[in-house]
């Protein structure tokens, strides 16, 4: 998989992840617990990856930064 964009959706307790190739063709769109979704990011190729600004996600962007990802807050 080589993802264009993946956007997640954070929560206290699950994660949904979409991830989009280069078209903007939606080639997954799966719900993580809190441990696959960090089993997940570590395997994911470096991408862009949106998020809704929220009280999580500045956590979020600062690891997802560290392993090479362009993270992009959304308001």
């Amino acid at each position: 998989m080589n993802p264009s964009l993946v956007a997640i959706d954070l929560a206290k307790n699950c994660y949904q992840v979409c991830v989009l190739d280069a078209e903007g063709q939606v080639k997954s769109n799966r719900r993580f617990s809190a441990g696959k979704f960090t089993q997940f990011i570590h395997q994911l190729p470096i991408t862009s990856i949106a998020m809704e600004a929220c009280g999580s996600s500045n956590y979020w962007g600062r690891r997802l930064q560290a392993l090479g990802h362009r993270v992009l807050l959304i308001p």
